[in-house]
């Protein structure tokens, strides 16, 4: 079968920073995804993403990244850059790009690989997320979930949201 990743990228803390994430959580909460597809929050982990890349068919990033665009302004590239993060967050992360230098290396890239970015304005501790780049999210849902039609996969809008936690909690 088939394996499709869909990796959200950055972190929460920092405003536009976390756009990756929040659209990858976005995506988990609100659509089904056929077997094989797994959306994934990798937040800011570095090297531990490695296995995620590496057994991908397919693999769609989600970041905030910084191209020099408007604020908030997305884009779509079939081909994933050398560099896409906007900035690390602290001196030991690794970056993403070296994530697919390591996979490069040992032979083990996605066959089909995106980045769906966003350009961001504020990314300092405790920020939060911009109004340009929450106005942005519903756009950007509406082209990862496009990019993926065309992969042949076809999402299934959710009648109620769901969270990652909600079961696990609701039975302690």
């Amino acid at each position: 079968m088939e394996k499709t990743v869909i990796l959200g990228l950055g972190n929460l803390l920092y405003g536009d920073e976390g756009f990756g994430v929040r659209l990858a959580q976005h995506l988990y909460a609100h659509w089904d995804f056929p077997p094989g597809v797994s959306v994934v929050d990798g937040g800011t982990q570095g090297q531990t993403l490695l296995t995620f890349v590496e057994e991908a068919d397919s693999l769609l990033v989600l970041d905030a990244v910084d191209f020099g665009l408007e604020e908030g302004e997305l884009t779509l590239r079939e081909e994933v850059p050398a560099y896409i993060t906007a900035q690390k967050v602290g001196p030991h992360q690794n970056s993403f790009s070296e994530v697919l230098g390591l996979a490069a290396l040992r032979g083990a890239l996605p066959r089909r690989c995106a980045l769906l970015g966003v350009q961001p304005t504020v990314m300092t501790l405790g920020a939060h997320c911009s109004p340009a780049v929450e106005q942005a999210l519903p756009k950007a849902t509406d082209q990862a979930l496009a990019l993926l039609r065309r992969w042949g996969i076809e999402p299934v809008r959710r009648a109620r949201p769901r969270h990652l936690s909600a079961p696990v909690l609701a039975q302690l």
